[in-house]
């Protein structure tokens, strides 16, 4: 189905949402309008845009713990007010996004915070790849997006998929929060902690600089 960029500007001009919603909106509706704009309320995606330009300075940290304490995970979620920092859906959603970090290891918290060095160093890699493999330009850099996409997913939180619905990713699971909570709710970020993690390295380089001494 085709449609006009006039078409996507108006729909995002009437929704605030982002400019690829607007264009997977289009698509799943056939170009229309009206069904656009139901499609983008039921995905969430109206609200939270609307909301997107207010400051969340409140909120809470946030934590799950697992494997008998060996594993912990703290995440900074913020909101509007302290009344919602407080609301129990709110630091439900905390919980949820910790357990999903526990689960899934992200890097960063969104695609922004990535290394440009990185992004290029993987475009690199699936272009040379794909012409590798005889595919035309065109088409290999139709898969090199494709690629960049994909390593977003496995290594942003925002893009990867939710663990308690992997239908949906975590940021759309936000959204779907703030249209409840009524409130713009971003993380700020997060850290992983792994009981003995690095422990073993520091160990080597103190018997490496032992036996250096004892050689001297």
């Amino acid at each position: 189905m085709s449609f006009s960029a006039q078409e996507v500007g108006k729909l995002r001009e009437i929704t605030g949402a982002g400019l690829m919603d607007c264009k997977k909106a289009l698509v799943a509706t056939n170009g229309d309008i009206d069904k656009a704009i139901a499609h983008l309320r039921e995905q969430g995606i109206v609200s939270a845009a609307k909301k997107a330009g207010r400051v969340a300075s409140e909120g809470a940290v946030c934590s799950y713990i697992h494997m008998g304490g060996k594993l912990g995970v703290l995440v900074e979620l913020n909101c509007e007010t302290d009344f919602v920092a407080k609301n129990a859906e709110f630091l439900e959603l905390g919980k949820d996004i910790a357990m999903h970090i526990a689960a899934y290891s992200p890097l960063y918290v969104s695609q922004d915070e990535v290394p440009s060095k990185d992004i290029e160093s993987e475009r690199e890699i699936y272009k040379a790849k794909a012409l590798a493999e005889g595919k035309p330009s065109a088409v290999a850099e139709k898969i090199v997006e494709s690629g960049i996409k994909k390593y977003f997913s496995e290594i942003c939180l925002l893009n990867q998929g939710f663990v308690k619905d992997t239908n949906i990713t975590v940021q759309q699971h936000i959204n779907n929060k703030i249209v409840t909570i009524g409130e713009k709710i971003t993380v700020r970020r997060f850290v992983k902690f792994i009981m003995g993690e690095g422990l073993e390295k520091k160990v080597e380089a103190n018997l490496a600089e032992e036996v250096a001494k004892l050689q001297k």
